[in-house]
């Protein structure tokens, strides 16, 4: 398969997932030139707001190559990733991403991410979507968490 046909399965897979009641999403995670995972968007079905179709296809990856890096792989998706969706990929590894439909043609429909992306790259203190507020693990005296996975990690290696 090639990139175009890749893209037309991420394509095909959100055309059923809209024949099966969901929204028009989906993606497909390629190593090698081979599919190893593909996914639909199931927020509809899971009451899952983080159900997106490039993150179940991560994660399904992921269980397939038995790792949480998904270095050398490719996502096609039918639409432009959504912030969330692409921090994923990035701290996943991903080396590629291809979408099909972007923001500026989901917008009409009420499909683009693209005002989410724009508040998320304020400092997070001026963000107005959410209270987000620093609270030291000083105040709670629990100041050893990090320090404690760090000694584990040691221990198996």
């Amino acid at each position: 398969m090639n990139t175009g046909q890749f893209m037309q399965e991420a394509i095909a897979i959100a055309h059923q997932n809209i024949a099966e009641g969901g929204r028009p999403f989906g993606a497909v995670v390629v190593k090698n030139g081979e599919i190893i995972a593909k996914a639909v968007n199931l927020m509809h079905i899971d009451n899952d707001p983080t159900a997106h179709a490039e993150l179940l296809a991560l994660r399904m990856a992921g269980q397939k190559l038995g790792t949480t890096r998904l270095d050398h792989c490719i996502v096609y998706a039918s639409g432009q990733p959504c912030p969330m969706c692409l921090a994923a990929m990035r701290l996943s590894g991903i080396s590629e991403i291809f979408y099909a439909f972007s923001n500026a043609e989901g917008e009409p429909y009420g499909l683009s991410t693209e005002a989410v992306a724009d508040e998320l790259r304020a400092p997070t203190e001026s963000q107005a979507w959410a209270l987000v507020r620093h609270t030291p693990p000083e105040e709670t005296g629990m100041t050893d968490l990090y320090e404690t996975w760090w000694a584990q990690q040691k221990k198996q290696y």
